[in-house]
């Protein structure tokens, strides 16, 4: 199945740069252009109906990440997929239900089983998918997954799965429910920003964001602590308490 397609990013370089990998690589896909700012991406979008978008996300004016506010639903039959050398910004991505999110350096396999995926899923379902998927997000930002750099790739991690992140100076360990763990190169401060959205996320104290959801007993004695179901036991910072036990409360108890 051949795909039209379309680059919006402010580096010349980087266009080219996938520009040849796409012919290398992707043979099913035709740059119909390349685009340096959002506006001017976006009228190459209404003259041209591509069938996937590679967009920027940090630029000038207008980040990619707003792609939404330009089109109407109806105008957005494509998968998107973003690229970027920012892996903090994963979670808005797929708040919009990017089709994909690759990482700079692009990685030449990365880009591929991307291309691969949206071909697949396109010669089943055509753009029904995509639009009803956009439609929902528009009306739904509630944020599902959280991506997570990890060697030379990023690991797709929804977030009912994620338990807790602990800080580790400039790092931040990731624990899943799986007793899985990744050290990843963001501090804890960029993950408390990326899931403010997510009510079921709270900093505890200086070190730790926890999911509310894998609670399994409050103590409130000598300035209050909680156990997670894995057993582990983390403080609660005392300027943060009150709050927090509401919260949790809230979430824990309310019937």
């Amino acid at each position: 199945m051949n795909l039209k397609a379309i680059i919006i990013d402010d580096e010349k370089r980087a266009q080219n740069l996938l520009k040849a990998m796409l012919s290398d690589y992707c043979s099913n896909v035709a740059i119909l252009d390349c685009c340096g700012d959002l506006p001017t991406g976006i009228e190459a979008i209404k003259k041209h109906k591509p069938d996937i978008v590679f967009l920027d996300i940090e630029m000038p004016e207008h980040s990619g990440l707003e792609i939404l506010n330009f089109l109407d639903s109806d105008e957005i039959p494509f998968d998107i997929v973003f690229v970027t050398a920012y892996s903090e910004f994963a979670v808005d991505a797929f708040k919009l239900s990017a089709a994909d999110y690759l990482l700079k350096p692009i990685n030449a396999d990365n880009l591929v089983k991307a291309v691969t995926r949206i071909t697949k899923r396109k010669e089943k379902t055509g753009n029904k998918q995509v639009i009803s998927a956009l439609k929902n997000n528009l009306e739904d930002n509630s944020v599902k997954k959280i991506a997570i750099t990890v060697g030379q790739g990023v690991k797709l991690i929804d977030l009912v799965d994620l338990v807790y992140m602990k800080a580790d100076r400039s790092y931040t360990d990731v624990v899943l429910k799986n007793e899985q763990q990744f050290i990843v190169s963001k501090n804890l401060g960029q993950f408390e920003e990326a899931l403010e959205p997510c009510s079921n996320f709270i900093r505890i104290n200086k070190s730790h964001i926890i999911n509310l959801d894998f609670i399994s007993e409050i103590n409130k004695s000598e300035g209050g602590y909680i156990t997670l179901n894995n057993k582990h036991e983390i403080a609660i910072s005392l300027e943060k308490r009150d709050l927090i036990m509401k919260l949790i409360e809230q979430k824990i108890y309310k019937v």
